[in-house]
Parts: structure tokens; C-alpha cells; sequence
């Protein structure tokens, strides 16, 4: 058994499963212990849907754009933003709640990341892998209409579970110095810090078991946010009632 410490740092994603079907009971379990995940003033914004029809998985991969992890997987699943229910508890009593604040939106992320890693962790512990996959944001519309996800509720992001085929090298993060300032904010170190990541970082993509490249973190970090990524979105969330005041 892995110390609490070690199995946080020995996560990777996986990507390719045996296939192996996880019993509902266990996803239940899981769900459950992740439920303990602490939660802003308690609203518990977030669902998550079980996808155990087929065809809907097999869709869920396409609209991801992650189709073979999806065919490899334990069990699917889709975790969500959601105020839906919180509207139905201030009906209760009478109350129209306010759903529509960008700070609903953020409450409702991190409500969702918080529970979302205490499923990881709890998966983990048990010997299975995952994947998170925020791919389920390239077709949002789609995807909420192929779970029936009504006004004030929205998918955040998707997530495959099974007994991994292998397990990967742990990817390096950042120095801890890069991440972590004492008093006040200093920026005038990363310029440093960040040529020592990216020569670690090359190294690593080099020299890992599959998939070698020549790459290294600032490389892709600035290809990837050189220009606006999914568009979309502003517009989506204001379809579902969220429109930013």
C-alpha cells in the first residue's frame, strides 16, 4: 500500500485500459467518498452522470475527440456544473435563487474540480487509472443535449476509469520555486526557473518509454495559448443561463 504522499505523487493519465468492466457499485463507492470533498458554503454544485449505454459513450468519445479511450475504458463518466438542483432547494421556500454571477461559474468549477479529484484519489487508491477530458468542451451544446442537461447545468469535463494496460513515467511539474512565493508575488525568478524546467522537460520527453519528441514546457505552453481556444464557450454558458453578471 502506498503512503497518502506517494500515491498523490505517482499520478499520470492513462490513456489505454484492458477493457476490464468497473461494477456500478464501485463507481457508487467512489462517488461517495468523493462527496467528502469540501465544498463552497456547502452548495455542492456539481453532478456527475454514469455513461453506461453504449452508443451515448461511444458518442461521448467522438464529440470529446478521445474515441479510444473510450473504447478501452472501465467506465465513463461526465462531471458537471450544476445549479439546477440548487434552484429546486430555493423553491422550497419560496426563493428565486441567483444562478446567473460569474462568481456561480467559479463556485461551481471549483466545486467540481475539488470533487472530481477526490474521485481520482480515491480510484487511484484502489489500483485503478484515469483520465480527465477536457476534450467534452469541444462540443458542449452537443454533449448537453445528448444527456439532457437542462438550464443552469453544464458539462465540465469528462473522465475515463479502468485497470491501465501499463503505467507511465510521472511527468515533472514545475520547481516548487516556480510555484510557490513567500510574502509577495515575484515574477523576475521565472525567467531562470523556467529554462532549468525546460531542460528537464526535454529530457524527460526524450528520453520516456513511448512517444518521444523534441519539445520542451514553454515551447508548448506558447503554441498552445497563442490564440483563443474554444471560442464558443462565452456563448454556450449564456445558452444556459449564465451570462456573466
Amino acid at each position: 500500500m502506498l503512503s497518502v504522499k506517494e500515491l498523490l505523487r505517482s499520478h499520470t493519465s492513462v490513456r489505454k485500459y484492458t477493457g476490464e468492466e468497473i461494477p456500478k457499485e464501485k463507481i457508487i463507492d467512489l462517488i461517495q467518498t468523493a462527496q467528502m470533498a469540501a465544498s463552497s458554503h456547502f452548495v455542492q454544485a456539481y453532478s456527475v452522470i454514469l455513461v453506461t449505454d453504449e452508443e451515448k459513450k461511444q458518442k461521448l468519445g467522438e464529440l470529446s475527440k478521445n474515441e479510444f479511450q473510450f473504447q478501452t475504458a472501465g467506465a465513463a463518466l461526465l462531471f458537471c456544473v450544476d445549479f439546477k438542483r440548487l434552484e429546486v432547494a430555493g423553491k422550497k421556500h419560496g426563493v428565486d435563487i441567483t444562478v446567473d454571477t460569474a462568481e456561480n461559474v467559479l463556485v461551481g468549477v471549483a466545486d467540481v474540480a475539488i470533487f472530481a479529484q477526490n474521485f481520482v484519489v480515491a480510484a487511484e487508491s484502489e489500483g485503478y487509472g484515469i483520465c480527465y477530458i477536457g476534450g467534452a468542451r469541444n462540443n458542449p451544446k452537443e454533449i448537453s443535449e445528448l444527456f439532457n442537461l437542462p438550464e443552469h447545468v453544464f458539462p465540465l469535463f469528462a473522465m475515463t476509469i479502468g485497470k491501465p494496460t501499463k503505467r507511465n513515467e510521472t511527468k515533472p511539474r514545475l520547481p516548487v520555486e516556480a510555484v510557490l512565493h513567500e510574502n509577495e508575488y515575484n515574477a523576475e525568478k521565472y525567467d531562470a526557473l523556467l529554462d532549468e524546467y525546460d531542460a528537464i522537460m526535454e529530457n524527460y520527453y526524450a528520453s520516456r518509454s513511448s512517444n518521444q519528441k523534441v519539445s520542451n514546457w514553454t515551447k508548448q505552453m506558447a503554441d498552445f495559448l497563442s490564440e483563443q481556444r474554444r471560442p464558443f464557450i462565452k456563448e454556450f454558458l449564456a445558452s444556459k443561463g449564465f451570462t456573466w453578471k
